[in-house]
């Protein structure tokens, strides 16, 4: 079992997907620090200095000693919100990690077909020589 497991580690795509879900990791922090360091302040400046992070709707009673407007305080104490600010944020976020991934796959895929048109021609016989060929040796027999 231990000699399997070792072969289904050892293959090349389990060892690329582990390196794609690690960089994708480190990607998604790159792009939630770009959401909501650079482009929500800037959506907040244009709405006025409106900070979306923070924005909710209570929908419970607020506990003695918590801040009525302090969405942090609310949500630790456990109080019963819809935090919207913070859904339109991670839409946003996702949103521009949907764009990137497409930017990068459409690359991809030009790079791929750049290749491809580059490639020189197969030696050798083509299939439809290859398949003449067999037909006329059956036709001996």
């Amino acid at each position: 079992m231990l000699s399997e497991f070792k072969e289904f580690i050892a293959k090349g795509n389990v060892m690329d997907l582990a390196v794609g879900v690690i960089i994708g990791g480190a990607f998604a922090t790159i792009t939630t620090s770009l959401t909501e360091d650079v482009i929500m302040p800037a959506v907040g400046a244009i709405f006025g200095g409106v900070d979306f992070s923070s924005k909710f709707i209570l929908l419970g009673s607020v506990p003695d000693g918590v801040a009525a407007d302090d969405y942090a305080a609310l949500k630790e104490a456990g109080v019963a919100m819809v935090g919207y600010g913070a859904f339109i944020t991670a839409v946003i976020n996702f949103l521009i990690l949907a764009f990137i991934i497409f930017l990068l796959v459409r690359w991809v895929n030009r790079v791929m077909r750049r290749q491809e048109e580059e490639a020189p021609a197969p030696a050798g016989p083509s299939e439809v020589d290859l398949l003449t060929e067999i037909r006329d040796e059956l036709r001996k027999k």
